[in-house]
């Protein structure tokens, strides 16, 4: 499958607001997915109602959180955020930038605990029971700029490249919250600019993916094989929708 075609199309069915497509369904598909890897509560139905028409009908006697409901838009921004910037190198600034979108009105924005809008200020780790310490906030900034050099200098990315950086940027942990939101739709941002099939993970595979994150360091195949099943299945989406030539 031709991937420049996947990024025209997402451009510019966002252009154009073309509903039923790739655009539609990878927004929907992304919000939903990526929220609920985090714990959103939100159905598919749902985000997809959000995203149509900005509300949706709950389920009766359902709990949902205001800050799901904002997240689920935010996200929509964030995924916009990035086909604006598809070709951009990855930055701090654009990175941070992608953080303030997705938390953006959120409760966690009135915390100072969170600091949304820049690095983290305490301290955090991944998992409760198998604990993995993170980056502490003091040597955040110098991390994730050593990374992004690191990264930026590379002439011939690839696809272990970018899971290699996500790997890395999930271990600085560098928010107070959003950081795995962040970092998948980094990962589908960078497979666009260079050419490679992107894809979403999705929430049925969060024990596969998480099982990836933590033995990375001692087997990279774990989350690779994973990244290569959510590619193959976001592939075969766009070979269904994207199968049309339009007569100029």
């Amino acid at each position: 499958m031709n991937v420049n075609k996947i990024k025209e199309e997402l451009i510019q069915q966002k252009q154009s607001k073309f509903k039923g497509n790739i655009y539609h369904y990878s927004q929907v598909n992304f919000s939903y997915n990526s929220n609920k890897i985090e714990g959103s509560r939100l159905s598919g139905e749902q985000t997809e109602a959000i995203f149509d028409t900005s509300s949706f009908i709950p389920k009766s006697d359902d709990l949902i959180k205001l800050d799901d409901l904002i997240e689920a838009k935010n996200h929509f921004k964030l995924f916009d955020y990035i086909l604006d910037n598809v070709d951009a190198l990855l930055s701090k600034d654009m990175i941070i930038d992608m953080n303030k979108i997705l938390k953006r009105n959120t409760s966690d924005e009135e915390n100072p605990r969170y600091n949304v809008g820049g690095f983290k200020v305490v301290p955090n780790i991944i998992g409760v029971v198998n604990v993995i310490n993170t980056t502490a906030p003091d040597d955040v900034e110098k991390e994730i700029e050593k990374l992004l050099k690191e990264y930026n200098k590379k002439t011939n990315i690839t696809l272990e490249d970018i899971v290699d950086f996500h790997f890395r940027f999930e271990r600085i942990h560098p928010f107070g919250d959003g950081n795995g939101r962040v970092g998948r739709i980094i990962m589908f941002k960078e497979c666009l600019r260079n050419n490679i099939m992107p894809f979403i993970v999705l929430d049925d595979d969060k024990p596969y993916y998480m099982r990836g994150l933590k033995e990375y360091k001692k087997d990279k195949s774990f989350l690779i094989d994973t990244i290569k099943h959510e590619q193959d299945l976001y592939e075969k989406t766009c070979q269904e929708l994207l199968n049309f030539e339009i007569e100029k």
